[in-house]
């Protein structure tokens, strides 16, 4: 088993910035890529970004340029978040996943509040 944990919500002013953790324990060999998605109230959750083992990066177009995934896949991974919009508020999660699985592995979750 995996487990993740995440830190480093909060509120923030739009405009402003946030930087996101997540800490992988347990059978953390077996990963192959981690990432970040989010839900906001009243919506479905989302892919923000994600990053492999071998630092392929991918993002959402609602957050490309401002947001940037960073880690090594296995046992840590970041999400750098500037130029935060009201819309970015959300509450935000770790995932990860094994070579050809679906994302298994999940986080509790942090909240994101960007005020206006």
């Amino acid at each position: 088993q995996v487990q993740l944990v995440e830190s480093g919500g909060g509120l923030v002013q739009a405009g402003g910035s946030l930087r996101l953790s997540c800490v992988a324990s347990g059978s953390i060999f077996r990963l192959n890529a981690m990432a970040w998605y989010r839900q906001a109230p009243g919506k479905q959750r989302e892919l923000v970004a994600t990053i492999t083992g071998g630092g392929s990066t991918n993002y959402a177009d609602s957050v490309k340029g401002r947001f940037t995934i960073s880690g090594n896949a296995k046992m840590l991974v970041y999400l750098q978040m500037n130029s935060l919009e009201p819309d970015d508020t959300a509450v935000y999660y770790c995932a990860a996943r094994r070579l050809g699985a679906l994302w298994e592995y999940w986080g509790q979750g942090t909240q994101v509040t960007v005020s206006s």
